[in-house]
């Protein structure tokens, strides 16, 4: 199925206004001279630790401890990420050693 080229042309115009709304709306909500509104603080503060609690539960939702490996890579993995990021403070860092050390559990040993 292919697209007539007015069909081509509203999604670039769709995809194109969807971006520029995305990146502008903020501004013009919350322009630079007011503050920033307490509830928008708050969700500053509280959503990145829901963020990474609800991935954390997402990586560990499928593991069974019954069967298999029974969660050995990942255990390791997530303490590998738990450790770099005490010792490098390193975000990204933890995030891609704990990837490099279970990928390799899985991988090489288990």
């Amino acid at each position: 199925m292919t697209m007539s080229i007015t069909q081509q042309m509203i999604t670039i115009a769709m995809v194109v206004l969807g971006t520029m709304l995305t990146r502008f709306l903020p501004f013009m909500i919350f322009p630079s001279g007011k503050p920033t509104p307490k509830y928008v603080q708050y969700l500053g503060k509280v959503l990145p630790s829901a963020v990474i609690g609800l991935l954390v539960i997402y990586c560990f939702k499928d593991v069974s401890l019954i069967s298999g490996s029974h969660g050995i890579p990942e255990l390791i993995g997530a303490a590998a990420v738990v450790l770099l990021h005490f010792w490098k403070k390193n975000m990204l860092l933890s995030i891609a050693g704990g990837t490099i050390v279970y990928m390799m559990l899985v991988q090489v040993i288990f």
